[in-house]
């Protein structure tokens, strides 16, 4: 399979950020790609309120990202928000295209650093697999890959691949963490890690997390497949998922838990 992992920069307009997604799935289709692949916070950077940007996934903006997946013929992941019954949003990860509509909504909430992602974002309960052309694919975002329990849910209902969207927050030591955490947690659950994440945005933009790059295709192995910088771009990678069958034979570490 084929992905692209488009590492862009989110403004505050939606309707911006909408065709950035437009002109970034057009060039990964006529790449060959059939998974396009784009940060948390696509559809509107951290740093500002969220919840006048909130729609529910039949609303317009997850519409028009859906137009475009099935005008392309592709699935396309995107970070958006959608509007939470408790008055807060939820941090919501979209995958829609070839019949395919879904919402994963962040278990674990930045609440770290200085950060408070909890003040404005509702946590998601429940872990989300979906299916693109018989491969399962789970999903995570951001502070999540600090949770391996959340891979191992992932792997145990069937995920060969799980693709991680982040908005990581920049900081003395955070590239070396978010480098770790992507190839550790695909050795936990022995699968591909798919993370996608914000460009640097080149500016000071205040404390909110707005990204630092970075974004990599791990395999279940731990090893760095492919990997961006910092600035905006796009990934291309074909990875296979038939191979994690044979390195969970071999390293059968899902298998051999105790606990």
């Amino acid at each position: 399979m084929r992905v692209a992992l488009c590492q862009i920069s989110s403004t505050t307009d939606p309707a911006a950020n909408l065709d950035l997604v437009r002109s970034h799935v057009a060039a990964a289709a006529a790449g060959g790609a059939r998974l396009v692949v784009f940060p948390e916070a696509t559809m509107c950077r951290f740093g500002v309120p969220l919840k006048p940007v909130a729609e529910p996934l039949d609303g317009p903006w997850a519409a028009g990202v859906r137009a475009v997946a099935d005008e392309h013929g592709v699935v396309v992941v995107a970070g958006m928000f959608t509007p939470s019954p408790d008055g807060r949003v939820a941090n919501t990860l979209l995958v829609t295209g070839g019949g395919t509509h879904v919402g994963y909504d962040k278990i674990h909430l930045f609440d770290a650093f200085g950060f408070a992602e909890s003040r404005t974002v509702a946590p998601g309960a429940e872990p989300v697999v979906v299916e693109v052309d018989g491969v399962s694919l789970g999903l995570a975002t951001c502070y999540d890959v600090r949770f391996p329990e959340l891979f191992r849910a992932l792997a145990d209902r069937g995920a060969a691949a799980v693709v991680l969207a982040a908005s990581w927050g920049a900081g003395p030591g955070k590239r070396e963490q978010w480098e770790l955490l992507v190839r550790a947690r695909a050795l936990d659950s022995t699968s591909w890690v798919l993370a996608c994440a914000q460009a640097d945005p080149g500016e000071d933009l205040g404390s909110a997390p707005t990204g630092i790059g970075r974004s990599a295709v791990v395999t279940p192995l731990g090893e760095v497949h492919a990997r961006l910088g910092a600035e905006p771009g796009v990934l291309n990678v074909d990875f296979d998922p038939a191979s994690v069958a044979e390195v969970r034979r071999t390293l059968p570490v899902l298998a051999n838990r105790r606990l």
